[in-house]
């Protein structure tokens, strides 16, 4: 389960992480999706830029900051739908339940390790646009070395906005994903998926104690 050439180029710095849109502190009723987008990246950034969490004996404690921001406010069972496409109906509460859990847990854990490559890069919001419930906010990553598109989408829950996809230079993170996970259970089952996803999570576990 690798991200395609262009997303995992992406990713190595702190492109994936900006799919944070909307993790930031809760937001205030009322709140526009951009600037929901632009206090999840302040909080980040402060994260990164912090010199005290730098240290060695805190890369730990910035770790578990950078997936507790992550996880927070991103709408994972609407990607986990997005995600799984038609193979989602047919699965029962359980199933849907443990694989919310397991993929959020991928994710999280993704995201925190791309974000520490952070070099100083930076975020120019360029437009919103809404439709009911939907919202999408266009942005550019721009650094001395790279200059591309990042555009967010989210949805509107209960008057907080979530996000559930970034496109990275015209490139779906959902899409993306759907692509390598419709091929596993295509090509043997959705608890195969599970097995996985399980199995990663595991070794990730051990890694951290």
């Amino acid at each position: 389960m690798r991200l395609s050439s262009l997303v995992r180029t992406v990713a190595a710095g702190l492109a994936v992480g900006l799919l944070l849109a909307g993790s930031a502190p809760t937001a205030i009723a009322g709140e526009s999706p951009t600037a929901v987008v632009r206090a999840t990246l302040d909080t980040v950034f402060r994260i990164l830029d912090d010199q005290q969490l730098k240290a060695a004996s805190q890369l730990k404690q910035r770790r578990q900051l950078l997936e507790k921001v992550i996880a927070e406010r991103f709408d994972y069972e609407e990607m986990s739908k997005r995600t799984l496409a038609a193979h989602w109906k047919p699965l029962n509460q359980s199933e849907r339940q443990e694989f919310v859990q397991l993929f959020k847990a991928f994710l999280s854990d993704q995201y925190a390790a791309r974000i520490e490559g952070y070099a100083g890069e930076r975020v120019v919001y360029l437009s919103e646009r809404t439709v009911e419930e939907y919202a999408e906010v266009r942005t550019r990553l721009v650094s001395d070395k790279l200059d591309f598109p990042m555009d967010y989408r989210l949805t509107n829950k209960a008057g907080s906005w979530y996000a559930y996809d970034v496109i990275v230079d015209g490139v779906s993170l959902v899409m993306n994903y759907r692509s390598q996970f419709t091929k596993i259970i295509v090509d043997s089952s959705f608890q195969e998926l599970l097995r996985r996803l399980r199995e990663r999570r595991v070794k990730e576990e051990k890694s951290k104690t």
